[in-house]
């Protein structure tokens, strides 16, 4: 298995991506190399300092371009070929690797991907997954940025992506899915909500299980909940907003006490880093989208997502559900 991680993405690229590349290589399982895309010479100034990597494991693509965040995502695919996301995703169509993970410009990332992989027939927008923290394990989000405006067909899309998703990377034999709204009856929200509501609870193949309430995706109530972009990056946002101000309360108040307070355990539940990037799914391929601003724990934990996808064949999966649903519809 070979997997290309863009090493001109982060903030502080080329040093989190190859941190984080050669962490995985030390510590996670499974028979994978890793292919570094971007500037051969820094990279390989990166992987000095790095004397025990496995570098039979490593290979460098050079690719002397990078797309900047402020550029236009279509625009900079077309103008910059030899940037390390387009090169990346090249490698990938070409079945040179097997998946694709950067920490660079999310709309360039799924602009690419959209071009040059292409979608999944059956999708129409392929939406961003994002695993977020509830009270026991974690829940999946879809869409968590990719599409702000999306109709009811495309919800259900993406209810049948994070079923393939929560089986084959979550390990959920039947997973239960939830639409989010603002109250739990069926003729709640606006038209386009009530006719998603309509067209999921008609999915002999989902697990629907109704509407969801914003406060009840930290409990027990669903494994995947469905929304637009807009909706779910806003709420994404929140999550890592709050997190870190809940644990900051926390440690005020155990100061102000001059007790000891251990919040690793919360520290670990919160902290997205453990999750990894967030897959682009509905595309012919792996794409995982890291954030921009991810450590080395990020980089090496989305290696891991990606290596289980892979494993797993959930693109060969979405695929056959997706027909499946198609020739019952």
């Amino acid at each position: 298995m070979r997997i290309a991680l863009d090493a001109m993405g982060s903030d502080r690229a080329p040093a989190t991506e190859v941190e984080g590349a050669v962490g995985a290589l030390l510590s996670l399982d499974g028979d994978f190399e890793l292919v570094l895309v971007g500037d051969r010479e820094r990279i390989e100034l990166e992987l000095g300092r790095f004397p025990e990597a496995p570098r039979d494991r490593i290979e460098i693509v050079h690719a002397p371009q990078r797309i900047q965040m402020g550029e236009s995502p279509a625009q900079a695919i077309r103008r910059k070929p030899d940037s390390s996301i387009v090169v990346g995703l090249n490698l990938h169509k070409q079945g040179e690797v097997d998946a694709f993970i950067s920490a660079g410009s999310t709309g360039a990332v799924m602009a690419g991907s959209l071009l040059l992989l292409g979608p999944i027939p059956g999708v129409d927008r392929p939406p961003v997954g994002t695993l977020l923290p509830r009270r026991r394990g974690r829940i999946l989000l879809l869409d968590a940025g990719a599409n702000v405006d999306t109709r009811p067909h495309q919800l259900v899309q993406f209810a049948h992506l994070g079923t393939i998703y929560a089986r084959d990377l979550m390990g959920i034999e039947e997973p239960r899915i939830g639409l989010l709204n603002i109250g739990e009856e069926p003729e709640k929200g606006d038209e386009r909500a009530v006719e998603a509501h309509r067209l999921l609870a008609a999915s002999p193949s989902l697990r629907f299980v109704g509407n969801i309430e914003g406060r009840d995706i930290i409990e027990d109530k669903c494994d995947v909940v469905v929304c637009d972009g807009f909706v779910g990056n806003v709420l994404l946002k929140f999550y890592e907003s709050v997190a870190g101000f809940i644990v900051g309360l926390l440690r005020t108040e155990a100061e102000a006490a001059n007790a000891p307070l251990d919040l690793s355990g919360i520290f670990q539940a919160l902290d997205y880093t453990e999750y990894g990037g967030a897959p682009l799914l509905g595309v012919n391929g792996v794409t995982i989208i890291c954030h921009g601003g991810s450590p080395p724990r990020a980089v090496r934990n989305a290696i891991r997502v990606a290596v289980q996808a892979v494993e797993t064949q959930m693109v060969d999966h979405i695929q056959s559900r997706l027909a499946a649903a198609q020739s019952n519809s």
